[in-house]
């Protein structure tokens, strides 16, 4: 083997003695230390060791990507959760549009309070949109019937103009709390014109407009 090959291997072997006894020096110290660092600053002490003898690139994409999904889900979430807002708060606005857009401001948020009101109550379901839309079996007119009555209709104008502008107001001040509640829970209401069976025994708490509400 040439004088220069033979050279090299010993160097080469030099450094790898030198490397290696500096690591085994490395490890040494922090086993000695482990015994008297609490469990925390072992760990973390585990966490410097590692990240200064291994290579750190796999490290850094590793935890790159997992940041990139988190922050991805937590956007996605949000979305949904804004649809879902969004979707909740058109379902109370129509709901007040068709049911009292003619009524002053006072029977319009009376109409929004007894939409909420039932979101809440156990007896009915737990969302403003499923609340709007539910119905149940009529066995004199053997049909279901909606809640609201404009919810039975096929078809029914689109909302517009300073009435719609108004409902949705009204809707955004009950969804967010921002309306003094009147009615006491009230989880009914009807026209004045009318004195529905169901009404027989209940209570009422307001009349406003042409509504009356009751408990």
């Amino acid at each position: 083997m040439p004088a220069d090959d033979v050279f090299a291997l010993a160097a080469l072997s030099q450094v790898d003695r030198v490397v290696g006894n500096k690591m085994a020096f490395i490890r040494s110290r922090r086993h000695a230390s482990s015994r008297r660092m609490p469990l925390i600053a072992r760990w973390w002490g585990d966490l410097v060791f590692y990240w200064h003898t291994s290579k750190r690139l796999p490290w850094l994409l590793g935890g790159g990507s997992a940041l990139a999904v988190a922050l991805f889900t937590m956007l996605m979430h949000a979305v949904a959760a804004n649809d879902t807002k969004q979707r909740e708060l058109t379902c109370l606005a129509k709901n007040v549009y068709y049911e009292a857009r003619g009524e002053p401001l006072e029977g319009q948020f009376g109409v929004a309070e007894v939409t909420m009101n039932r979101v809440v109550d156990s007896r009915y379901p737990g969302t403003i949109c499923e609340v709007v839309y539910q119905q149940r079996w009529d066995y004199l007119r053997k049909r279901n019937v909606g809640a609201f009555s404009w919810t039975e209709f096929d078809m029914v104008e689109e909302p517009q103009g300073r009435a719609w502008t108004t409902a949705m107001s009204v809707a955004d001040a009950a969804f967010h709390g921002r309306r003094t509640q009147m009615l006491q829970g009230a989880v009914h209401y009807h026209a004045e014109h009318i004195q529905p069976s169901w009404s027989r025994g209940k209570e009422p708490v307001a009349r406003i407009g042409r509504h009356t509400f009751y408990r």
